[in-house]
């Protein structure tokens, strides 16, 4: 079973409709700082025009990865095979690096419109590993499933950090490493995000996400990619790459754009930090991400 993650590297950004005209006016000086992108494949599989030679064009010039959010891996109901095959197709069409989805479902024999947790149980592992082994065995390759955010608990017969190493184990797939979401969750949740960081299988890491999210109260935050990463998250992302190494990390950001020259500074925060780390293997004992 393929995966191409490993000829990915550096710092990348979401390629969101929104921005597509002012990175086609940015220079090539002020694109430099991107070494890949990445979509949602939902919103560009069967794509035609002239907007689908745009993307194509996008693709030719730089790797892409894709992140998915309709396939629904938790769900009761059959994985839609029809939509893999037509993804194996899409992926394969524009050189896809790599392909990854999230920890959660969104459908029960109809679309949901949200990302619901997924109850940490024995049995919920086994479900949802089998549907990602499926998965990969469509596709050919591994993919790589992402921690999500959450806001209420749905079963703790597992922690959510057993839950994760428990699912990736079962299915030999990858972690799409969301260190936004970590933050997230240990404030929502009340749990230390350095050790759950710590927790997750460094070897099983194939990109990383980081973002913006809503400050609502002193005890939540949403995860919204509509704002600027704030500093605990930087030093968070500061850790992870202590202890993984710079791995290719993508910022996140959906809505409420600022100027490009803006948006592409936190690109070069990435890059910058990716710059000063090495494959180093521990992570500090007494950091703190607050």
């Amino acid at each position: 079973m393929s995966t191409a993650i490993n000829a990915l590297n550096g710092a990348g950004l979401g390629l969101r409709r929104a921005l597509m005209g002012p990175l086609e006016d940015a220079s090539e000086k002020q694109l430099d700082v991107l070494d890949f992108m990445e979509v949602a494949p939902e919103n560009w599989i069967g794509v035609g025009g002239a907007r689908g030679r745009t993307f194509r064009q996008w693709t030719e010039r730089l790797p892409f990865v894709c992140h998915g959010l309709s396939l629904s891996l938790g769900a009761p109901e059959p994985l839609d095979e029809t939509f893999l095959t037509r993804l194996k197709r899409f992926l394969e069409q524009h050189d896809i690096r790599a392909y990854s989805e999230h920890l959660s479902y969104c459908s029960e024999f109809g679309h949901l419109y949200d990302l619901m947790p997924i109850p940490f149980t024995a049995e919920a592992v086994d479900w949802v590993a089998g549907r990602i082994r499926q998965t990969q065995d469509i596709l050919g390759r591994r993919i790589a499933v992402e921690n999500i955010s959450y806001y209420a608990t749905v079963s703790n017969e597992l922690s959510e950090l057993d839950f994760i190493n428990a699912v990736v184990a079962q299915a030999d797939c990858e972690l799409l490493l969301d260190v936004n979401n970590i933050y997230v969750n240990s404030i929502n949740h009340g749990y230390d995000p350095i050790e759950f960081l710590n927790g997750l299988p460094a070897d099983r890491v194939a990109y990383v996400h980081v973002a913006g999210h809503s400050h609502e109260a002193e005890d939540l935050i949403v995860d919204t990619h509509g704002a600027d990463v704030i500093d605990p998250v930087w030093q968070l992302l500061e850790l992870a790459y202590q202890r993984l190494g710079p791995k290719p990390t993508l910022l996140e950001r959906d809505f409420n754009f600022p100027k490009l020259d803006e948006l592409l500074n936190e690109v070069r925060i990435i890059d910058r930090m990716q710059q000063q780390h090495d494959s180093a293997d521990t992570l500090p004992e007494h950091a703190n991400a607050s």
